[in-house]
């Protein structure tokens, strides 16, 4: 009989680098390659990446699943496409604490009378003309609309019936609360909802490029998208509720780590070139927050892995903060030393920039970044002007600051857009100073050392360094990435232990980073100190991603905690891709608002019973039925179901067991559908 053969394609699309691998019927690597992420053509970076492998192999794929840090980058980092967002029954208070303002601007989020009460009855009715005139207004002008209602998640027939007014006005995405969260917490879910809305474009872009490449490649095989959980869905999923896969990357790199480390315990911290993020794993699964991962500032109502993800990776810009002196991120910008390997011209400039009177055009070039044909639509002449310029290839800030300043003010509003992409001085130019990297110019990292050194010197009262050296400069740069890695770690560590949250383990870190790597070091000396703070020896550290090498072992040594860098570490978002399963949950809410009436909250509106047993039994029918049409809609081949329920009662002398609310769940559970394997 001959042999069958079926191989899994795992692909990870990164702010900086795309990842592949071919993993064997074992789940072992048998082929694997990096490419620069191309963000102006998606396709290209896939391309290349994929050109890297063995061909024949390539036409004995029978899975191909996607994970990506895009959508976790622009979330950091702040960026996304223009959406409109109707708010049905908010009041300003809960728009201001949604942090909608500070995420879209005020222009961009319509109050509409509506929503429901904590019973799911409407306390408003929903104003047709307002809310047809707001969508009028704004159709032409955004790339998706999201909708929430005050307790949407109790009654959602006030965002069912906004959501069906923009189908029928416009041919544009929309998204509502309700479908992607369900728990209380208006601000939150509007949040959540208008995130979703920016990604539609850009995760479409990704798919749409992926699409595009396997299809020239006549690769003919279910593609699947890693979700934050690490679970897999399939295209038409993930397009509706894009904002689930704003960890996709993060999650498919702890997973990856532990197949790749063979560990079941460990600390996995993931660097790329935007975030580092980091996980606790134990017993081989990380641990998932069911009430939203911090994601930068954010904290969507989404379902993920428990990560740290923060704005420090190798691309991120160094500069001056405030008076916090030294920072690194979140800011995302290109590393002199790419821009100079891609376009060697700009060396002439920077040379000559070495010499001149610090200021700070210096060492900035602009470059497009992607296009979003929304946001295109928007920009006026001066903008259309800069977007067609920098099609010609990476415009010197310094020139356009001294000959057009029409054209530098022009780019600097494309790049606040999210078209356009600055350089600066990066960890990655650092490295490469150091010669702990050698992939890009290293001249390019050198010359841009000695730039930033004297603005940071002469501008800022910043260093000691002499005129011309770059590697004091980069010393300090690396030691300060290392010293930020330690502190998060820290952080990571403080909140696992359920001490603190983020804001308050943030405070206290700096001082307990100091400590631990002062512990290490008397360890190293052979002293003795009265007390001492230090990572657990049965969690090990184990770091991936393509800089993990650069700067993890400084790490371990100076925290004084075990280390491993497996083997195909720097793909490890790509291993991790695909060996998740399809997974789906659906959460319904019942309660006892009065005594002998039980409240089912369906997405059909409330439901009422006499006796808790009855609605239970409803809840977990209704539950089981669409978490379970959920999975096999989301691409598993079979699904099992198990339900779990969370009880919130007291007992008291008087009254016995008082039952007030439950939270019944359906997780439906099952292997992705693949192509039949070809034989020998």
């Amino acid at each position: 009989m001959p042999d069958r053969v079926a191989y899994s394609l795992g692909i990870d699309t990164g702010g900086t680098f795309t990842d592949v691998v071919l993993l064997d019927g074992e789940r072992r690597v048998t082929a694997s390659a990096k490419s620069l992420t191309t963000r102006f053509d998606l396709a290209q970076g896939i391309a290349s990446a994929l050109d890297q492998l063995p061909q024949d192999l390539l036409q004995q794929v029978t899975l191909v699943s996607l994970s990506t840090t895009l959508t976790t980058n622009s979330v950091v980092e702040g960026k996304g496409s223009p959406v409109c967002v109707l708010l049905a029954g908010y009041d300003a208070l809960q728009v201001k604490s949604s942090g909608l303002i500070d995420l879209l601007g005020s222009d961009a989020i319509v109050r509409l009378p509506g929503g429901h009460d904590a019973g799911g009855i409407a306390t408003e009715a929903l104003d047709e003309t307002a809310s047809r005139a707001a969508i009028a207004q704004h159709m032409a002008r955004v790339s998706a609309f999201a909708i929430s209602a005050t307790f949407g998640v109790r009654n959602p027939a006030h965002e069912v019936q906004l959501r069906a007014w923009v189908q029928e006005m416009c041919d544009v995405p929309v998204t509502c609360g309700h479908e992607l969260a369900s728990s209380l917490g208006a601000p939150r879910r509007a949040m959540t909802a208008a995130l979703n809305a920016r990604m539609i474009f850009h995760v479409k872009a990704l798919i749409d490029s992926v699409q595009r490449t396997l299809a020239a490649r006549a690769i003919d095989a279910p593609l699947m998208v890693v979700q934050g959980d690490g679970s897999l869905i399939n295209v038409a999923s993930a397009l509706r509720r894009p904002v689930n896969t704003v960890l996709s990357g993060p999650a498919a790199s702890v997973l990856g780590a532990c197949a790749l480390s063979g560990l079941h315990n460990a600390v996995v911290a993931d660097m790329g070139g935007t975030t580092t993020d980091i996980a606790v794993v134990r017993n081989g699964l990380p641990e998932l927050s069911f009430d939203g991962a911090m994601v930068g500032n954010w904290r969507p109502m989404v379902e993920a892995v428990k990560v740290y993800a923060v704005g420090l990776g190798g691309d991120s810009e160094v500069r001056l903060h405030g008076g916090e002196g030294l920072t690194i991120g979140p800011r995302r910008v290109v590393p002199l030393s790419l821009l100079a390997h891609q376009h060697p011209h700009i060396l002439a400039a920077l040379e000559r920039q070495q010499h001149e009177t610090p200021h700070a055009s210096q060492m900035r070039f602009a470059q497009r970044l992607h296009a979003d044909a929304a946001l295109l639509a928007r920009l006026n002449d001066d903008e259309l002007f800069a977007w067609e310029t920098m099609a010609k290839g990476p415009v010197d800030l310094e020139w356009a600051n001294m000959e057009n300043r029409a054209l530098a003010r022009a780019i600097a509003r494309l790049e606040r857009k999210g078209l356009a992409i600055y350089t600066g001085f990066t960890p990655s130019d650092a490295a490469h100073v150091l010669g702990l990297s050698s992939h890009w110019s290293t001249a390019g990292a050198t010359l841009a050392a000695r730039i930033w050194a004297r603005q940071m010197r002469h501008m800022y009262g910043l260093g000691t360094w002499k005129t011309g050296d770059a590697m004091g400069p980069a010393q300090d740069v690396v030691a300060k990435v290392v010293d930020t890695i330690c502190q998060k770690l820290i952080e990571a560590g403080l909140n696992d232990a359920g001490q603190m949250n983020e804001t308050s383990a943030g405070k206290v870190a700096a001082l307990l980073t100091t400590m631990a790597k002062s512990g290490a070091q008397t360890a190293q000396a052979g002293s003795s100190a009265v007390f001492q703070l230090q990572f657990s020896p049965s969690m090990p550290l184990v770091g991936v991603g393509a800089p993990a090498t650069s700067y993890y072992p400084a790490v371990a040594q100076a925290l004084g905690v075990g280390l491993q860098l497996p083997p195909h570490a720097e793909v490890a978002n790509a291993v991790g891709a695909v060996l998740g399963q399809v997974s789906q949950r659906v959460h319904i809410t019942l309660t006892q608002p009065a005594r002998g009436v039980f409240k089912v909250f369906t997405a059909q509106g409330p439901q009422d019973f006499g006796d808790l047993p009855s609605a239970v039994a409803h809840a977990q029918q209704l539950a089981g039925d669409e978490a379970l049409a959920r999975a096999l809609a989301a691409g598993a081949q079979t699904a099992d179901v198990v339900f779990t329920q969370r009880n919130n009662s007291v007992d008291n002398d008087i009254d016995g067991n008082v039952f007030f609310e439950a939270v019944v769940t359906a997780t439906a559970s099952g292997a992705p559908r693949r192509k039949a394997a070809s034989t020998q």
